[in-house]
């Protein structure tokens, strides 16, 4: 059984082939070009930003610190430097301290600010970063971990 080369002309590109269609091409050109002229008109005529959460008042919230403590650990803190979790596997409350360290080395802001934990008269759960103005909606996330900052609102 022979190999074929990769230097053989079936593996060798033509420089006449075109890699990628004039056709698809021109469809990407005219779905920027839609989408740019849909945007520009909802700014022009004023219109309302939709897909955001309606405002609602609060109902509760709680103010905690999240330490980050390597790949997966994170130990959440009380206002008052007391421990309510130290957690070797942190699961989706390390995830949602990522996002949050990020944000703040982003705006050079110090780590070991608390944060809110928000629910809403509509159900939305929040965790807030007043220092930064980063948030994450967490029911956006799934139950099983919105479930995990609801234990913590009640610890």
């Amino acid at each position: 059984m022979t190999q074929q080369s990769t230097n053989s002309p079936a593996f060798q590109s033509s420089p006449d082939r075109e890699l990628v269609p004039k056709r698809l091409l021109g469809l990407m050109l005219g779905l920027v070009m839609a989408s740019l002229a849909l945007v520009s008109f909802a700014v022009l005529t004023g219109r309302e930003p939709t897909g955001q959460p309606k405002p609602a008042p609060i109902v509760t919230e709680r103010s905690i610190i999240l330490q980050g403590g390597g790949a997966q650990a994170v130990t959440v803190l009380a206002e008052d430097g007391s421990v309510l979790l130290d957690l070797p596997h942190g699961g989706f409350i390390t995830v949602i301290q990522n996002g949050l360290e990020r944000a703040r080395k982003v705006h050079g802001v110090t780590q070991d600010l608390p944060v809110r934990i928000v629910e809403y008269a509509n159900g939305r759960l929040t965790v807030l970063d007043d220092a930064t103005g980063w948030s994450a909606e967490l029911g956006a996330f799934g139950s099983d971990n919105r479930a995990a900052f609801e234990r913590l609102m009640s610890q």
